[in-house]
Order: C-alpha cells, then structure tokens, then sequence
C-alpha cells in the first residue's frame, strides 16, 4: 500500500471537473465541482448527526437507499439549510447534474456547503453544469471549488491489492470551521475502483468514520451539511468483495488511510488555527472510554488556548478529562507534552512534576503538538485530533456571512 497522486481521479474511470457560476461573491473562485464514473458505482454514506439536516442531505439519503451512485455534484457559498426552497432547488441541482452528466437524477450525490439560510441561486447552477469540462486526473480543481474558509486543499490518494488486482481510492474533502465529533462542517468525497457490495462498503464507511472523522474538532459545532460518501466502480478488475476476509481488510486498511489523513488536514487547517494538536489517550478501561476522555481534551476551549500561548497548562488536561463523564483513576494519570523538539512529562499519578519550562514551551512552539495521556487501567487506546484557538478564529466568524 502506497500513497498515490490523483485524489477522486486516481481511480480508473473517474472524472472531475469545477467552474465559478456565481454563487460566492468572488469573481474569481470556482464554487460548483462534479465527479463521475464511467460507470454504476456501489455507493455509500455516512451525515451529520445534527438534528437539523440541509435539503442536500436528505435527498441524498435517499438517493442513495438503493446503494448505487454515479456522480456527485457539489456547490460552496450557500448551504441549502434552513432555506427556502430547500428540498426544490437540491432536486434541481442535481437535475442540472443529471442533464450535464448523462446520468438518472437518483444516481446523483448533492452536496452544498456555505452560509445557512439563504436561498440557493439554483438558476446559476443550471446555466453553469452543462458548459463544466469533466477530465480525468481534474481532482485538483474539484477539491478547490468545495472550499469556504479552508485555507488548504485537502486531498489523498492511496494505491492497494485485492484478489491480486491494483486498486485505488483516493479523496477529497472540506472542512475548516463547525468541526466536532459525528462529523463537523466536513464534506469529504472519495472514489475507488475497487469492486465491492454496497453492503460491505457501507459497512466499512460506518466503522472507519468512527475513528477518523469523528474523531476531529476544531470549535465544538457541528454542521447541518455534514457528508462523507464513497462510490466503488469496480474497474480496477478484481473480485467483487462481498464478505470479511484478507481483500476486505486491505480495502479497509487502504481507507483508513485515505480518512485519516484528510482528517488530520481538516484539523490543521482549522479556522484560524496555527497548530495542529493530537491527542492520544492510552491504557483507559477501555476504547469508549479512551473516546470520551480524548475528545473532552480536544474540545477543551482552555486546552485549545493554552497550545496557542504555548503554555504547558497540563491542569487544563486533567480538567477536561474530569468533567468528560468518563470514570477513570486520577491517581494514575501521565501527561506528557511531545513535538519534533523533544517529550516533555509535566504531570505523573495525577501530580505536577518539576520540569523544563523552556523546553516545554519550545516544543508547543512548534506546528505539531502532541499531548498524550497514559493511564493504567486497560487497553483502550484513541488519538483524537484538533487545532489551538487563535484571535484569528473569532475574526473569521465575525464577519462570515456579511
């Protein structure tokens, strides 16, 4: 298994392509992205678990209660949530994409991302889909059109065996602000050629996802337009993988790859962020526990300042693992500080250590932080990633929809 160029276009028989229609401001940014395959893709998805969910969401859900798929087409600029007009305009989207592609309109993902509220210019989408120039090896362009406050593209791709074919799968994703576990305002699409059941696909997506993407925050929202989804075509030529067994694990391994490392991007490019910061737990009762405890340290607003003043606050840890409604032995608690300049142990069975200051601080000055937590009380072990909260955050989201 190896990392790849390409992102969505690494696999054979898919194509992208991106154009500016005018729904953002910019006279300049592309804001409408579509990706096809040259054929019937098993497909799957995993969305928000945000109780208010954007029109594109719940016509894709059910376009894709069938498991099958063929293209996707994606907007920036507005959301579609909360609109009027929701559910009409996303129908109309993806019929622009239906007439543009060639494809049924059940067969089309609708994603939206951007300000909630307000109505879609669905009318600039349906003069612009037709004239869009779809090209293999175009992921690039796609992935800079899906961006909003990001300052990064985000994409991978990863090439695989299974049944003793070449595969690939590769991605593309969004997400920069309203980022919390079970999924923040991410939009992450990826395609492989791998042949695979919409069952096992579906499967594999839900298990991964709960451990890469929702293992992500930035600032404690999460959106309304939260969407991961996969399509599978199957040209890479090996046997359709129906069942567990070494090809399903190989595909399996292959996308935990591709969403991990998108993840670990959404997180550093956090809105406003200056670093990013992982978070390991280990030797919790057990992986949920770990889980709770990781996450309440991410989340931590007093935890996410203190890495942005490079201040070793290891206090700040301890409380946020304290009030994460997880049990654990406060007596038994290991912090440690870690980045490419050195490991720093400032707190052991749950009390302060005489340590380097300076040298702490030199290692939270640099662009990847990690704080790990050692307990000692079972084999539950989860790394969880986020960003520092900087001044820059709360000028981004001043101002962003005016």
């Amino acid at each position: 298994m190896k990392i790849i160029d390409g992102g969505v276009c690494a696999a054979k028989g898919f194509k992208a392509g991106a154009i500016r229609c005018g729904i953002r401001k910019s006279q300049t940014k592309k804001d409408l992205a579509m990706i096809l395959s040259d054929c019937e893709c098993s497909a799957a998805a995993v969305y928000t678990t945000n109780r208010v969910k954007a029109a594109p969401i719940l016509l894709t859900m059910d376009n894709l209660s069938n498991g099958k798929a063929r293209a996707v087409i994606v907007n920036s600029g507005n959301a579609n949530a909360c609109a009027p007009f929701g559910i009409e305009n996303a129908r109309r989207e993806a019929m622009a994409a239906a007439r543009a592609l060639h494809v049924a309109m059940e067969d089309v993902v609708v994603a939206s991302t951007g300000v909630i509220g307000q109505t879609l210019s669905v009318e600039c989408i349906e003069e612009h889909a037709g004239s869009m120039e779809m090209k293999y090896g175009n992921s690039m362009a796609a992935a800079e059109a899906i961006m909003t406050t990001d300052t990064k593209v985000k994409t991978i791709a990863v090439e695989f065996e299974a049944d003793g074919k070449t595969c690939h799968i590769g991605g593309i994703c969004k997400g920069s602000g309203m980022i919390h576990p079970n999924m923040g305002t991410m939009l992450s699409f990826i395609t492989t050629d791998c042949a695979i059941s919409s069952e096992m696909l579906d499967k594999a997506l839900k298990a991964d996802v709960k451990k890469t993407f929702n293992r992500v925050t930035v600032d404690g929202d999460t959106s309304t337009n939260d969407m991961c989804c996969i399509l599978a075509n199957g040209m890479a030529g090996n046997l359709p993988v129906e069942q567990e067994g070494p090809d399903y694990d190989a595909f399996c391994a292959a996308l935990h790859m591709v969403t991990e490392d998108l993840a670990r991007k959404i997180a550093a490019d956090g809105e406003g962020a200056s670093k990013l910061m992982t978070c390991t737990v280990s030797g919790a009762l057990d992986e949920d526990t770990a889980e709770q405890l990781c996450k309440s340290i991410c989340s931590s607003s007093l935890v996410k300042a203190a890495i942005f003043g490079s201040d070793a606050n290891w206090g700040r840890v301890l409380c946020a693992m304290g009030y994460s409604g997880a049990a654990f032995n406060t007596e038994e608690v290991t912090v440690e500080f870690a980045s490419k300049a050195g490991t720093v142990t400032v707190c052991e069975k749950g009390r302060g250590l005489d340590f380097n200051e300076e040298l702490a601080k030199e290692i939270l000055d640099q662009e990847e932080v990690e704080i790990n937590v050692t307990l000692q009380e079972g084999s539950g072990n989860v790394t969880c990633w986020g960003c520092d909260l900087t001044y820059d955050y709360v000028k981004i989201n001043g101002d962003y929809r005016t």
